[in-house]
């Protein structure tokens, strides 16, 4: 899901949703989308019906920053049943430690909503690589994780 005012009103193209889309794939996950929507409400609403109709994923890219329309953590947290602080903060890591200084800016949740995770990356086409990234390593084990699974190899 892209969120973005400009984006979603046609001033510009969408750039780092078809990313995000792309690395989904990659992973070998059926990708709808990229949705893309407004900073503020509809990001509450879009996330809400993902969750409802079942998405094992949904990544949004963009509103994580200081500006004041920056509103998709406040959007997102409400929808979490469970944060997984490890993997935002793995993000804004990539981000500091590949020379990206304002990766520290961002206000990026991951978590849990139902049985969906939940990831905010930023809207930069940068932030939507450096997030596919950190995640492609460790994303089919969450959702096998929010599924039930265990770890690979059993409990240990």
């Amino acid at each position: 899901m892209t969120v973005s005012n400009r984006a979603s009103a046609g001033v510009y193209a969408d750039r780092a949703g078809p990313i995000l889309a792309d690395g989904l794939r990659a992973l070998g996950f059926d990708v709808d989308g990229p949705e893309v929507v407004p900073d503020g409400e509809p990001v509450g609403v879009a996330l809400r019906n993902a969750v409802a109709q079942g998405y094992e994923v949904v990544l949004t890219t963009g509103g994580t920053g200081l500006n004041p329309s920056d509103r998709t953590p406040e959007m997102t947290r409400p929808v979490l049943d469970r944060e997984v602080p490890g993997l935002a903060e793995a993000i804004r890591a990539y981000g500091l430690g590949h020379g990206v200084p304002a990766a520290s800016l961002s206000r990026g949740l991951a978590g849990v909503a139902g049985s969906t995770l939940v990831v905010n990356l930023p809207g930069s086409t940068g932030g939507a690589r450096d997030g596919m990234a950190v995640l492609a390593p460790v994303l089919v084990h969450a959702v096998d994780q929010i599924h039930g699974g265990d770890h690979p190899g059993g409990a240990g």
